[in-house]
């Protein structure tokens, strides 16, 4: 069983100790503020430490020495970066940091922590992709931006009728999925497409809108 350090007892660093507890996850979370750290330690079930994560006595003191990962959560990017420096010293093999400033994400890289992670900016990208995809249901991005999962309904009368194999593949899409009675399924080649079709399709990077106007009214 892998042991995870948690720094930050707010919203996101509860939320993904609960996230990793349930995946099996050995959990320890520090906050700083005593209030706080009682409300957490009424509700997850793990190891909860009121102390500071910059402090290498209390590092030590919940055996920082036998934890795969250690990761900053807290608002303050100063102290995430602080521990993080600090939590180098003991050879931890990952170190991952929230950053609440993008502009600060590069002193983090600079001092050598592995990832560093920005929720603001993760947010604003997918509230982009909602704004310049609407037609697409849900977003996820492969890669490095080289293509996209996305799920799409099919009401294009270019399509409607037709058998999956007329329509899917070509060199910017592929049809990879399809939905039946509520199931996903692999659609079969002789099967004909129908009005409303919600499908999952793989869509090669920059060609969303040529895709979705063919697929869509």
């Amino acid at each position: 069983m892998d042991y995870v350090i948690i720094m930050g007892g707010g919203r996101v660093g509860l939320a993904l100790a609960n996230l990793l507890i349930d995946e099996g996850y050995d959990i320890a979370l520090i906050e700083s503020d005593e209030a706080l750290s009682n409300e957490v330690a009424a509700e997850l079930d793990a190891l909860v430490v009121n102390g500071n994560g910059t402090s290498s006595k209390l590092l030590e003191e919940i055996n920082i020495e036998d934890a795969k990962y250690f990761i900053a959560t807290t608002g303050s990017d100063e102290a995430n970066l602080l521990s993080c420096i600090l939590v180098r010293k003991y050879d931890v093999p990952h170190i991952i940091a929230r950053v609440s400033n993008p502009d600060h994400e590069e002193a983090f890289k600079e001092v050598g922590i592995e990832r560093v992670i920005s929720p603001e900016r993760a947010a604003a990208a997918q509230l982009m992709k909602v704004v310049t995809r609407p037609k697409a249901e849900e977003l996820m991005t492969l890669g490095k931006g080289d293509a996209e999962i996305m799920d799409m309904t099919l009401t294009n009368d270019k399509v409607v009728g037709k058998r999956f194999k007329e329509v899917s593949p070509t060199k910017d899409f592929i049809i990879i999925a399809t939905y039946q009675n509520g199931k996903l399924v692999i659609p079969q080649p002789d099967n004909t497409i129908s009005r409303g079709e919600k499908v999952t399709l793989l869509v090669k990077s920059g060609k969303f809108d040529k895709v979705s106007k063919n697929l869509v009214k």
